[in-house]
């Protein structure tokens, strides 16, 4: 079993503009936002909202209800592709969360993945080896999906945006760009070698940004619903937040890609355009609050800037 603790103890512009000199941007200085973000999202074009994807889109089913995943080919495609080879191939049905550890991650996968003997054996298509997928060539980003660049500085990349709706860091000196440890992200959970993730235990972020796992294991996708129902499953043990007993686990019913679900059956949800107006609207509003804020911070950082969601119209 891959365990997120085994790594943890041995540890829009163009393509021209994203590969340009790295520079401290400085936020623009405004007075506070005139609209809400309520009332700006109630008046954003349809055009500036996107469907699913049903080839990069899982649907886990608990007892408790439903969790969207959206999935990142463009950032990890040798894991997306494996995902999806897992999900068609019924790998995780029947298998159970594992992990939850307090202001840190919920894991899910295979109890008995590190017997060989006891092992759930993977699906025809899917792969046992994947190469390690930390970061992709920052030009790649610019010419193949819109980057919005942020212009705030953080300190954990010389550059920040979103591409797709996924919060991205990047360093120019280096042309590479990673998907970042945000709330809701999906990583796959590896040992200590590097490439030792395969997509078959996967985690996900439900407390404070661990930015310091960035580049370390490769980040998938992102929940786009249900996050509530395993950020806010019982802790678990002293052991990195491990279940103690198999009764404490929370059983997994099914995980199916949503091209595999009938037509009618899909959740009908859409996303907001990380390239789109609205959400630069949106982004100088959580900047520069108005009403009942007596400060403004002026400020935000890709890990405050969750990507809206809503009910197909």
């Amino acid at each position: 079993m891959k365990h997120i603790a085994l790594a943890l103890a041995t540890a829009g512009l163009l393509s021209t503009a994203l590969a340009a000199p790295s520079k401290a941007a400085k936020p623009p200085v405004k007075a506070a936002a005139k609209k809400t973000a309520q009332q700006i999202l109630a008046g954003s074009p349809a055009s500036d909202w996107r469907g699913l994807d049903p080839e990069n889109t899982l649907l886990m089913e608990l007892a408790s209800g439903q969790v969207i995943i959206e999935l990142a080919p463009r950032f990890a495609p040798a894991h997306a592709a494996n995902i999806r080879a897992l999900a068609r191939g019924g790998y995780w049905d029947g298998l159970a969360i594992l992990r939850v550890q307090d202001n840190f991650v919920t894991q899910w996968g295979d109890p008995d993945g590190e017997d060989a003997a006891k092992a759930k054996p993977l699906p025809a298509g899917a792969s046992a080896k994947l190469p390690a997928e930390f970061s992709v060539p920052l030009d790649k980003v610019g010419k193949e999906a819109a980057f919005t660049r942020l212009p705030d500085v953080e300190g954990w990349a010389p550059r920040t945006g979103f591409a797709e709706g996924f919060p991205v860091a990047a360093d120019p000196k280096a042309g590479r760009a990673w998907l970042a440890h945000c709330y809701g992200m999906v990583g796959a959970g590896r040992s200590d070698a590097i490439d030792s993730s395969n997509g078959t235990e996967l985690y996900v972020v439900i407390g404070q940004a661990p930015r310091g796992l960035d580049l370390n294991i490769t980040v998938v996708g992102r929940v786009l619903k249900g996050m509530e129902l395993l950020s806010g499953l019982p802790r678990g043990g002293a052991a990195m937040g491990f279940y103690d007993k198999p009764e404490q686990r929370t059983g997994i019913q099914r995980i199916r890609l949503l091209a595999e679900v009938p037509a009618a059956e899909r959740p009908a949800l859409q996303v907001l355009r990380t390239e789109s107006t609205t959400w630069t609207q949106l982004l100088d509003a959580r900047r520069f609050r108005g009403g009942w804020f007596v400060h403004s911070p002026g400020y935000i950082d890709i890990c405050s800037a969750s990507v809206p969601t809503r009910p197909t119209p």
